[in-house]
């Protein structure tokens, strides 16, 4: 494959993490403008919607330990030119948090709630300290890289 080719294609798997990663931080956040979120009210019965939640965080597991694995790159850059194998690595982890955003079963429950106003704004500057966390860790281990 061509190194633009590669390129090409590195930057379009980048553009949908971050499409994904943009929508995955409304989707947790339950914030405005999501039209789906994690706590939108459900239609599935507990036990559905607990054992959908779980398939779909299992894939996503599982797609993140396998593809990392080396034993698994030997033998996929059999396949897939090396030079694309972090970008197909990327374009698979997107596509698992995009199927768990869009088929994801809300449980109809108040597991916990908080309302004290200090609370709540700790709670809320953690979130937005571990998605920031989260993002730069993207960079530190070059996911945008194009090659091995």
């Amino acid at each position: 494959m061509g190194a633009m080719l590669a390129a090409a294609f590195g930057s379009a798997c980048y553009i949908f993490f971050l499409a994904t990663f943009v929508y995955a931080i409304g989707f947790v956040g339950d914030l405005p403008l999501i039209p789906k979120t994690i706590d939108g009210s459900g239609g599935d019965s507990f036990a559905r919607a607990l054992i959908i939640d779980t398939l779909l965080l299992g894939l996503f597991a599982v797609q993140h330990s396998v593809m990392a694995r080396r034993s698994f790159k030997q033998w996929w850059t059999q396949f897939i030119s090396p030079a694309i194998e972090r970008s197909v690595f990327v374009l698979a982890a997107s596509a698992a948090l995009a199927l768990i955003c869009w088929q994801w079963r809300p449980i109809d429950a108040i597991v916990w709630r908080v309302q004290t106003p200090l609370v709540v704004a700790l709670l809320r500057g953690i979130f937005w300290v571990g998605w920031s966390v989260l993002l730069i860790s993207t960079f530190l281990i070059n996911i945008s890289s194009c090659s091995v």
